[in-house]
């Protein structure tokens, strides 16, 4: 078969992509969304060129883009463009921005240097503003918007409250928020769905899943242990975010269950190809 330069096969299929084919990987969408701490471009450049295809949508996380040098974070913006990766604001800036009346320069901010998307929020502030507002003052200058819900501080999420927070979420669908996100911050243990010890609170979990589906709802997974947990409990076709860039691969073999202990799991372990079965 004839090789292109890079070696992909002239058919628009790679060596590893067809290898995966016979072995009974699935072929699937982009389902994670990695953040940027604050890694610089060149580091940044590398692991989109590595695995930018397995990317849903690239946060450049915290405030960090903010106070490095601008040229830097241009780059990093354009890096991701060339690859064909979106890019998304982590929700911190934008729960300052409300808190210091200046929302619109935020977004202006936002649109200028080319992010696509920003997220939303009230995890450590009051929100003053309603979700059509929001979403109409993001669209107005070329920006999507998604909603996250969950407190930062506070504690794990109270059964008791995930009717309220599903409510919330709701009117932002309603405005025209493209995903909701679960908070689990950087640590995943007394926060989000998760208790003091890190442990998964899967009824919880499902409520969210139920409500909005799969399609529409992403949970954060900052951790190997919160990564693996959501992983085992809902397959392969969980949205994950909040996942370190160089943990990005670990968490997609686990997800196509090529790692040992996926492979253990009769729902991500790969179907054995019908062309090989006894």
């Amino acid at each position: 078969m004839e090789q292109t330069p890079g070696g992909a096969a002239a058919s628009g299929t790679t060596a590893t992509e067809r290898y995966l084919d016979l072995i009974g990987v699935p072929r699937m969408p982009a389902l994670t969304s990695p953040f940027d701490p604050g890694y610089d471009p060149a580091t940044l450049e590398s692991h989109l060129a590595q695995s930018g295809h397995l990317i849903s949508i690239l946060k450049i996380s915290m405030a960090c883009w903010m106070v490095a040098n601008e040229a830097a974070t241009r780059s990093k913006l354009a890096a991701a463009r060339a690859h064909g990766v979106r890019t998304v604001t982590g929700g911190g800036p934008f729960e300052v921005a409300v808190a210091q009346g200046r929302l619109d320069a935020y977004l202006d901010l936002c649109a200028e240097l080319r992010f696509d998307r920003i997220e939303c929020g009230s995890g450590f502030t009051e929100m003053r503003l309603s979700a059509d507002d929001v979403v109409r003052m993001a669209g107005e200058r070329g920006l999507e918007v998604q909603y996250e819900v969950g407190p930062k501080h506070g504690g794990s999420i109270r059964d008791d409250a995930v009717g309220d927070m599903i409510a919330e979420a709701t009117a932002w669908l309603d405005a025209g928020a493209r995903e909701i996100v679960v908070e689990a911050r950087e640590s995943a243990a007394g926060v989000g769905v998760f208790d003091e010890e890190g442990r998964l609170g899967r009824e919880i979990a499902d409520r969210f899943a139920a409500a909005f589906g799969l399609d529409m709802v992403c949970f954060e997974a900052p951790t190997k242990a919160s990564q693996f947990a959501f992983l085992d409990h809902f397959g392969a076709g969980v949205r994950l975010s909040n996942v370190r860039l160089e943990e990005l691969l670990r968490v997609e073999i686990y997800r196509r269950g090529l790692h040992s202990d996926a492979f253990a799991n009769a729902r991500l372990r790969p179907k054995v190809p019908d062309a090989v079965r006894p």
